[in-house]
């Protein structure tokens, strides 16, 4: 490579496999905390370091799925790795990991990233003045990474899609530097409010924390 030649793209990590998503939304909630959520943009990938997940289970009144398959729910009966991404108050998405074999409706809502990748892009789409404040929250780190609707049933597994989660080759590490994982009630809802199905990093500065 000469003087002037571009410098190739860092080569992002594998995605982490289907089988992964296969088990309960409570047991792939935690294994996710460490983990990349990337988004593939023309302009180039963007994303960042799970730190704060909640798990919503079939049997949970809290969760969509719970009085059945809909239009908008559709994407949470399967199969698994796939995305769940809906509209809260008319104006914000969140998205969601699928979890259980075809036809069980669970899966992890994606609550908090600290970014590591492209955050240039990130900022180009959410200006804020502190960091901690870009991707701190389910519907802060959707503007941040561009992620709408159109990205519902978007296969988190595949490396080409327009968003997928990266097997983190250091997550190990990275847990034990941010962690320990802590577990709690989860944030924001009014049924099953109090069930202990929130997980996050304690000593990141991104978990959203409200």
């Amino acid at each position: 490579m000469t003087a002037h030649s571009p410098a190739k793209p860092a080569r992002l990590p594998a995605p982490l496999p289907r089988s992964f998503y296969v088990p309960r939304a409570d047991l792939v909630a935690p294994a996710l905390l460490g983990q990349v959520l990337i988004r593939n943009t023309p302009r180039g990938p963007c994303g960042g370091l799970i730190v704060e997940t909640e798990a919503y289970l079939a049997d949970d009144p809290a969760c969509h799925a719970f009085g059945g398959k809909t239009e908008r729910n559709r994407a949470m009966f399967g199969p698994p790795g796939r995305a769940y991404v809906y509209l809260i108050y008319g104006m914000h998405y969140c998205v969601n990991a699928v979890c259980r074999p075809r036809g069980v409706g669970e899966a992890v809502l994606i609550r908090a990233l600290e970014p590591t990748l492209g955050l240039e892009l990130m900022r180009a789409r959410r200006p804020v003045k502190r960091s901690q404040d870009l991707t701190n929250g389910p519907a802060k780190l959707c503007a941040a990474l561009g992620i709408e609707r159109d990205l519902d049933e978007a296969d988190l597994c595949d490396a080409a899609s327009a968003l997928f989660i990266a097997r983190n080759p250091n997550a190990v590490s990275a847990r034990a530097a941010l962690g320990p994982v802590a577990r709690g009630p989860r944030i924001g809802i009014t049924k099953a409010a109090a069930m202990p199905l929130r997980f996050f990093l304690k000593r990141s500065v991104f978990v959203s924390g409200g």
